[in-house]
């Protein structure tokens, strides 16, 4: 028996082979083309583990001719890079050497300024892979000699093929004849989140599970509870975040509360309390006070009870702030008022608010409607105007109400 992963065993030689990406490898493909013209710039991939990365580094090292050298950021160090260089004098390829920097984020800003020697004068040429966005990770001067390519998460429909492909070469190395229905295949596709390798995988295992015939229960049974790509502390985490935040912004509650399903599964709890509470503030605010009030309470439920129950308060919270009327006006006005912050100005207290004097300050409860005119503002900006009132009705009756008791103090 063959004891070399399936994954890598299946991995394509051609581009025709690559399980989705067709932007990139599909016919008019912008590297399909580029590998065609043999024109091979330096290149950063970016994208989710299992979308072939790797894979088209090593078809395009093929079709360039080029020695490929492989390296992996997370152990690699600037010595290594310089090794492979040193060693180029010496190949019997005329087409240069092509290095294949994996997970590129881990090297530092010094590490990676120290790759721009090595481009400069040509010695190497550079493929870097990484699952983070380059525009956060990358240092700017290399992103600027490099150009950038964005591989997609394969879907369930473009990842069916590899599975069934699988399947036969499994039953070829046992001598076997195991079936699997088409749902059961789709299922493994939807479960890998866009990951080729990680359905494979599955699959495999699935395989060794079974005896005539791949089914759902043991599937099912295979699976863990959460699945997919969600990692806390890189960018998928704060895309769900970004998208739970803008469905419910946008009015969408069917949209919101699908994102939030999708953020709990992946067992975050505590950032879904705490971009809900972010959301009543930012996105309803003044349109429905109580809508923080609510996500507060909700929060607070979801963290003693912990998930998977959890889920349903703040599923609550979700579809309230999500139907709920917006306003962004408090936040807009504290954005405005730390502009003049940032440009010096208020520096000086009115000396009638300073303490313990209050030299001229006019206690407002002393007056008709508890108000009475006067200067709260620093000298610098007292006409400043940073709250705008919404038009939604709570804050149009604020509106009534704030002119109504200028209006009287007037009269």
């Amino acid at each position: 028996m063959n004891k070399q992963p399936l994954a890598d065993r299946m991995r394509p030689k051609t581009f025709d082979e690559i399980a989705g990406q067709a932007h990139l490898v599909g016919k008019g493909g912008v590297l399909r083309r580029l590998a065609e013209s043999h024109r091979f710039p330096n290149m950063i991939f970016f994208g989710p583990p299992g979308t072939g990365k790797t894979t088209v580094a090593n078809i395009i090292a093929e079709a360039s001719g080029m020695q490929l050298y492989k390296l992996n950021a997370t152990t690699a160090s600037i010595a290594d890079i310089k090794e492979v260089i040193s060693s180029t004098d010496s190949l019997f390829s005329s087409e240069g050497t092509l290095l294949y920097l994996d997970e590129i984020q881990y090297f530092n800003r010094k590490q990676q300024q120290s790759l721009l020697e090595f481009l400069e004068n040509g010695k190497i040429t550079l493929i870097a892979s990484t699952t983070e966005n380059p525009y956060y990770y990358i240092y700017n001067a290399l992103l600027s000699r490099s150009s950038v390519f964005q591989f997609k998460p394969v879907t369930p429909e473009e990842c069916l093929p590899s599975l069934e492909r699988a399947l036969a070469i499994l039953n070829e190395d046992f001598g076997t004849q195991k079936t699997a229905d088409d749902e059961v295949l789709f299922r493994i596709a939807s479960t890998a989140a866009g990951d080729v390798r990680m359905s494979i995988n599955i699959l495999e295992n699935l395989f060794y599970l079974s005896e005539n015939h791949l089914d759902m229960q043991t599937l099912t049974d295979l699976l863990p509870a959460v699945s997919g790509h969600f990692d806390r502390n890189g960018d998928v985490h704060y895309d769900l975040l970004s998208c739970l935040q803008k469905s419910i912004r946008g009015s969408d509650p069917d949209a919101a509360i699908f994102w939030l399903a999708k953020i709990l599964a992946g067992g975050d709890l505590i950032s879904a309390c705490r971009r809900l509470q972010v959301i009543a503030s930012e996105d309803i605010g003044c349109a429905y006070p109580m809508a923080a009030v609510i996500t507060r309470a909700a929060a607070e439920s979801a963290k003693e009870l912990g998930l998977p129950e959890a889920a349903i308060p703040l599923a609550n919270a979700t579809i309230v702030l999500a139907t709920a009327p917006k306003s962004n006006s408090a936040y807009a006005a504290l954005a405005a008022a730390r502009a003049d912050l940032d440009a010096g100005l208020g520096v000086n207290v009115p000396e009638h608010l300073q303490s313990p004097l209050f030299k001229g300050y006019k206690y407002p409860h002393d007056y008709e409607n508890s108000y009475v005119e006067q200067q709260y503002l620093p000298s610098d900006i007292k006409d400043h105007k940073y709250y705008t009132f919404g038009s939604n009705k709570t804050e149009q009756a604020a509106r009534a109400y704030y002119e109504m008791i200028r209006r009287a103090a007037k009269s």
